[in-house]
């Protein structure tokens, strides 16, 4: 118990600086995913017509990753602003779109005849 007491206070004493690197990776990253997947949710829903319900489970499982990451961006506007109401709202459910995304592909896979 007094190592785990020990190890908490060096971890309270260390100082973390951010490289400026950071910010602007995790921006362009963001906006880039979102972009990338809201162009695969477009093209997933306008061949879905054409192709079948098939495609559309893509679809639907790309566009739940753009709100995936308009959910991120929100968090971070939260954590940004010291909002703890909305940083704990937005974030308790961060992974939500994820899974469901994740969900979608899988029955897009279970019903495609590959």
């Amino acid at each position: 118990m007094c190592a785990i007491s020990f190890l908490a206070l060096i971890q309270q004493a260390e100082v973390y600086s951010i490289p400026t690197f950071f910010a602007p990776v995790v921006i362009t990253l963001l906006v880039g995913g979102a972009i990338g997947w809201l162009i695969a949710a477009v093209l997933g829903f306008s061949r879905a017509r054409r192709a079948g319900l098939r495609v559309s489970w893509f679809a639907l499982s790309a566009a739940c990753l753009v709100l995936f990451h308009l959910q991120l961006l929100l968090l971070g506007l939260g954590m940004l602003r010291n909002d703890a109401e909305m940083t704990l709202g937005v974030g308790a459910f961060f992974n939500l779109f994820v899974v469901l995304g994740a969900i979608f592909a899988i029955i897009g896979f279970s019903r495609s005849n590959l």
